[in-house]
């Protein structure tokens, strides 16, 4: 049996963004694929904001933990996804891997004010990274549903 493809979710820290993009591509793609996310210089936690406006949809990100980068690159990457610009620049090629994608958004994680102020931000760029990644994984599942009938 092939084993599934998988798709590896950078930042720099792996707290907040890779995170979110990873719970929600796991969901939109299903059980056909594998999601994981890293960092180039993770920072040792996801950031609890990240993890309450995930709850918000359903998708439970407390087990998670921030990783290296390297932790993968013997794991057989089929696509790395950036969702900032410093990952994007300090990205390493990893051994099978067949394409790249950039999709930046800004870091909720160094938002300052209230408690609310602060959720506000990461709704946001929770909702742009849902639309961003909806649309991906949707291209990702038409594609792999004309390669079922060739």
């Amino acid at each position: 049996m092939k084993k599934a493809p998988l798709l590896l979710v950078l930042c720099t820290g792996n707290s907040c963004r890779s995170h979110l993009a990873e719970g929600l591509l796991r969901r939109a793609l299903g059980p056909g694929y594998r999601v994981a996310s890293a960092g180039s210089r993770p920072t040792g936690f996801v950031h609890p904001l990240a993890i309450r406006v995930m709850a918000e949809l359903g998708i439970d990100l407390s087990g998670h933990f921030s990783k290296p980068l390297e932790d993968f690159l013997g794991e057989g990457v089929e696509t790395v996804i950036t969702v900032c610009g410093k990952a994007d620049q300090v990205c390493p090629v990893f051994p099978g891997q067949v394409s790249r994608h950039h999709f930046p958004f800004p870091d909720p994680a160094h938002v300052e004010g209230s408690e609310a102020e602060q959720l506000a931000v990461f709704r946001e760029v929770r909702d742009a990274i849902a639309q961003v990644f909806g649309a991906y994984a949707a291209g990702r599942l038409d594609e792999a549903k004309a390669g079922a009938r060739d």
